[in-house]
């Protein structure tokens, strides 16, 4: 997903700063990570480690990299081939999660066919590992066709949810972390995915695109087809933990994702090109649970996404196009939260 950011604008004349006069709840913004295209960073649940994606020289495509939390410390924990995305950490253990396509090709993956205009690539052949946090004892979870990926681990470390296509559409499923027990918890045609749990690992925040007319239904069937989905309207909801009590928290007819819990239980922060015509800029935003008091936490002119509070509360880790030094560079940044 980090090739999402390479199509936002930015300008070297912007005079780019860390902090935007406007970022109000962001303070101390420390820049973790400097060149090439870093996202995705996601906290252990000490607060001490990140867990995050890069693209670098050195590699054919995306990796898994985990870092201390001020930037030190960056140790590859993937193998270096294929593709790879979603690291997380599993509460309680030494492991981590992440999704890789080195089974099946240690080389780039293929990019998405934007003929068929903005489209994002849902590779069949992402499979989901569970391995030390160095890496090593590396073992698939779910010997299925299709794609796997997206896993999120619950902070009681009593369950993982992911998104596959297992069943021809892409749809949520929790599962316990041997892969084992995987139940479906979304049903709808469309892209229900990005599956994230609350700090007391009793809901689930989403996004759901959905398809409605015939003409969004036939689009969405023919790219699922050739393994894309097209991202323009994705909205985010929750539901519980086992699936039931699904509903739509925003309504804001734009491409909404990357949804996350505050620790109050009470809001998510996400990232939204809500605001913006073109569609081309994304900053975070923050709503309540109930869909109400929507408000914009990031200003910059560049795309910012992929937020994580830490679990006390305190600090924020975000990617950003925020100060970099060639167009369309995106980084890990964590700040300090005021409410």
């Amino acid at each position: 997903m980090i090739s999402l950011f390479f199509a936002f604008f930015f300008s070297q004349n912007d005079a780019p700063s860390l902090r935007h006069p406007q970022e109000f709840h962001l303070e101390n913004i420390r820049q973790l990570t400097f060149g090439g295209q870093n996202a995705e960073a996601y906290w252990n649940l000490e607060g001490t480690k990140l867990i995050y994606q890069s693209t670098q020289p050195e590699w054919p495509d995306e990796q898994i990299l985990i870092m201390n939390a001020d930037g030190s410390g960056k140790t590859l924990v993937s193998t270096g081939k294929g593709r790879c995305t979603c690291g997380f950490f599993i509460p309680g253990t030494d492991e981590i999660v992440y999704s890789s396509t080195d089974w099946w090709d240690e080389g780039p993956a293929p990019k998405p066919d934007r003929s068929k205009g903005y489209v994002w690539a849902v590779n069949p052949y992402f499979r989901i590992f569970r391995a030390k946090s160095d890496g090593s004892n590396r073992r698939m979870l779910i010997e299925e066709l299709g794609y796997f990926a997206e896993t999120t681990i619950a902070p009681d470390g009593s369950f993982m949810v992911f998104t596959s296509t297992m069943n021809g559409d892409l749809e949520i499923y929790r599962g316990d972390l041997n892969g084992k027990n995987i139940q479906r918890l979304t049903h709808e045609l469309g892209y229900d995915g990005g599956p994230f749990i609350s700090w007391d690992s009793k809901l689930i925040a989403f996004r759901r695109g959905d398809v409605r007319s015939k003409e969004q239904k036939e689009d969405y069937i023919e790219l699922l087809k050739n393994s894309l989905v097209r991202p323009t309207k994705l909205e985010i909801w929750v539901m519980d933990a086992d699936g039931s009590h699904k509903r739509q928290i925003t309504r804001l007819g734009a491409a909404s994702f990357a949804p996350s819990f505050h620790p109050d239980g009470k809001r998510i922060i996400f990232s939204s090109n809500y605001g913006d015509p073109k569609g081309r800029e994304f900053d975070l935003w923050i709503i309540g649970i109930d869909g109400k008091n929507l408000k914009r936490i990031t200003y910059t002119p560049e795309f910012d996404g992929f937020p994580m509070f830490t679990r006390d509360g305190k600090r924020l880790v975000w990617a950003s196009n925020r100060n970099g030094k060639v167009q369309g560079e995106t980084n890990i940044f964590v700040a300090d939260w005021k409410e």
